[in-house]
C-alpha cells in the first residue's frame, strides 16, 4: 500500500468480546496497536488509534471490528424517553454522524486497495457457531451487514447466526417502512453499484439492541424506527433494508449507549488459514499469548486435537518448534489439513501418542499448551476426573524449569485441579499408610500435599465457551527437590511421523 493512502489521523474504534475476553483484548490494541483512550464494558472495548485499518483488522482476540459513531452516557432518569428524546440525545446537531460516515468511506477505500481485502468465503463443512453470549455483548441483531463489497450467501444456519441473518432474533420481524433492521434473507449482488455511488448519497439501515428500563418502553424495532426517521429527515440519508451503504449499530441499556458502523463482512474471528476449526480462535489466540513464547522455543500440544491452538500460535510467533499430539487418528489427519492449508508444515508436526506416555525426554520443552477435554461437545470415552492427574504429571515431567505450562479446563476440572495443588497437611492417625492417587473417586487428598510440587500457579482466567465457561490455567515449573533436571535441550533432535491426510 502506498503511504498516500495510510490512515494517519486517529480514529475511534471498538470491538466486541466474547466474555472474558476484554483482558487480552485491551493488552492487545495497546501492544500491537499502540491505542490511546483504551476503555471498556462488559462485552466491548473502546480505543483509540492512529494505526492503519490493516493492522487493526488483525487483531485475535476481538469478535468484530466498527467504527464507534457515538458513545453516550446512557439515558437518565430526567432524560425524555419519548421518541423525540431520543432522536434528540442520539443525533444532536448530526455532526457526529457526518464525520463519522467520512471516516467510514475512507476505510473502505482504504480496505479496497488491498487486494486481500475481501475476506475469504467460509469453506465447505467449515463449522463455526456464534456463542448466544457474544452474540448479545456484540449488540447485532437484524440482517447481514451489506457494505460496499456485496453481501454473502452462507449456507450454514451457524454462520447465518454470526452475522445476524437468523430469522429468529426479535430485531429482524419489523417492517414498517423506516424501521431499519430487516432478516430476510439478503441475495448475493454485484459489487460495483455501492463502489460507484456519489458521496452525496448514503442508503443505510440501523440494527438495534436495547435493554433494561428502555427495553420495557420500546422495543428493538420501536427504536430502529425511531432512529432512522430521525437520520433520514436530518441528514437526508435513505433508508435501504436489503443492500445499503452501511449499517448503524445501536446498543442502548441502563448503563450504556452506544452507536457504531461495522467495517467489515465476516466477524474478526474467522480465520482465512484455518480450513477445520476446532476450539474457537479467540481462546486459542489467548492460551498461545499467556504462554510466554519465544524465538527459539519448543511448544508442544499433547491433546491437539484439529491444531487450533498450534495453528494460533504459529501463526503468531516465528523462529518456534511446534509439536502436536494426539491419540485419536481421525483428529491428526484434520490437524495435518490444517497445517497443510496454513503452509506451517516446516514448523509444526504431529505425532500420534497418548498424553498419558508422552514420547520425550523429561525436561525437554519450553511449553506446554492444552486444550483438554470437557467431554461435551465431542464426547469421549476417557474418565478425564481420574485421568487428569497422570495427564498433567507427564506435562510437568516433559516441561522444563522455568517452562510455562496452559492449560483450558472445565470448571469442575479446573476445581480438581486446584485442590490437587493445594498443599494439605497428612493427619496424625493416617501416618504410615499408603498414599492415594487420582483427583476421582474415594481418595483421601490429605495424603498427598502436592500431586503437582514443581508447578506454581500463575493465574487463572475465566472465558466463554458459549453454553458453558471454561478457565485458563497458567503455571510456571520451578525447581524443586524432586524435579528432574535430566534431557536434551532441545526437541529439535525428534524427527516425529507427520501423519499425511489420506
Amino acid at each position: 500500500m502506498n503511504d498516500s493512502n495510510c490512515q494517519c489521523a486517529a480514529l475511534q474504534f471498538y470491538c466486541t468480546a466474547g466474555n472474558g475476553m476484554e483482558p487480552f483484548l485491551i493488552q492487545e490494541v495497546k501492544t500491537k496497536l499502540a491505542a490511546k483512550d483504551v476503555d471498556h464494558i462488559p462485552g466491548k472495548v473502546f480505543f483509540t488509534t492512529s494505526s492503519e485499518i490493516k493492522q487493526v483488522r488483525e487483531l485475535k482476540s476481538a469478535e468484530r471490528l466498527f467504527l464507534l459513531l457515538k458513545r453516550h452516557s446512557p439515558l437518565l432518569a430526567h432524560t425524555p424517553k419519548t421518541p423525540s428524546g431520543i432522536q434528540s440525545r442520539l443525533m444532536g446537531d448530526g455532526s457526529d454522524w457526518t464525520r463519522a460516515v467520512l471516516s467510514w468511506r475512507s476505510l473502505q477505500r482504504d480496505l479496497m486497495m488491498r487486494s486481500d481485502c475481501t475476506l475469504s468465503v467460509a469453506l465447505p463443512g467449515r463449522k463455526r457457531k456464534m456463542e448466544e453470549e457474544e452474540e448479545k455483548d456484540s449488540g447485532v441483531e437484524g440482517s447481514t451487514f451489506n457494505g460496499p463489497y456485496g453481501t454473502q450467501k452462507l449456507g450454514l444456519e451457524g454462520k447465518r447466526r454470526e452475522f445476524g441473518l437468523s430469522k429468529d432474533t426479535s430485531s429482524t420481524e419489523d417492517s414498517g417502512s423506516v424501521s431499519c433492521v430487516s432478516g430476510d434473507k439478503v441475495e448475493e449482488d454485484s459489487i460495483e453499484g455501492s463502489r460507484d455511488r456519489k458521496t452525496s448519497t448514503v442508503s443505510f439501515r440501523v440494527s438495534c439492541r436495547c435493554s433494561g428500563a428502555l427495553s420495557r418502553r420500546f422495543s428493538p424495532q420501536d427504536l430502529s424506527r425511531i432512529i432512522g426517521t430521525a437520520v433520514s429527515r436530518q441528514l437526508g440519508w435513505r433508508v435501504d433494508l436489503r443492500k445499503p451503504d452501511l449499517e448503524v449499530n445501536v446498543y442502548m441499556s441502563d448503563d450504556h449507549c452506544v452507536l457504531g458502523i461495522p467495517l467489515l463482512r465476516l466477524p474478526l474471528a474467522n480465520r482465512s488459514y484455518m480450513k477445520t476449526t476446532g476450539l474457537r480462535s479467540t481462546i486459542a489466540w489467548a492460551m498461545a499469548s499467556l504462554s510466554d513464547i519465544k524465538p527459539g522455543s519448543c511448544v508442544i500440544d499433547p491433546m491437539c486435537g484439529v491444531g487450533t491452538i498450534l495453528l494460533e500460535a504459529a501463526h503468531e510467533y516465528q523462529d518456534v518448534f511446534f509439536l502436536g499430539l494426539d491419540i485419536d487418528e481421525s483428529q491428526l489427519v484434520k490437524a495435518s489439513q490444517n497445517v497443510e492449508f496454513a503452509k506451517f508444515g516446516d514448523r509444526v508436526q504431529l505425532l500420534q501418542a497418548s498424553s498419558k506416555e508422552i514420547p520425550l525426554p523429561s525436561c525437554s520443552v519450553d511449553v506446554v499448551v492444552c486444550d483438554v477435554p470437557f467431554g461435551k461437545k465431542f464426547g469421549t470415552k476417557t474418565d478425564m476426573a481420574a485421568s487428569l492427574p497422570v495427564i498433567v504429571r507427564e506435562m510437568e515431567r516433559v516441561l522444563r524449569v522455568g517452562g510455562t505450562l496452559v492449560l483450558l479446563l472445565s470448571p469442575q476440572l479446573s476445581c480438581l485441579l486446584k485442590k490437587s495443588m493445594t498443599p494439605r497437611p497428612v493427619p496424625s492417625h493416617t501416618q504410615g499408610e499408603g498414599t492415594g492417587v487420582g483427583l476421582g473417586g474415594d481418595v483421601d487428598p490429605s495424603l498427598t500435599p502436592s500431586l503437582f510440587p514443581s508447578l506454581q500457579p500463575l493465574s487463572y482466567h475465566r472465558v466463554s465457551l458459549g453454553a458453558i465457561d471454561a478457565l485458563i490455567h497458567k503455571y510456571v515449573k520451578i525447581l524443586t527437590a524432586t524435579t528432574t533436571l535430566s534431557g536434551p535441550d532441545c526437541i529439535h533432535t525428534l524427527n516425529p511421523c507427520i501423519v499425511d491426510p489420506e
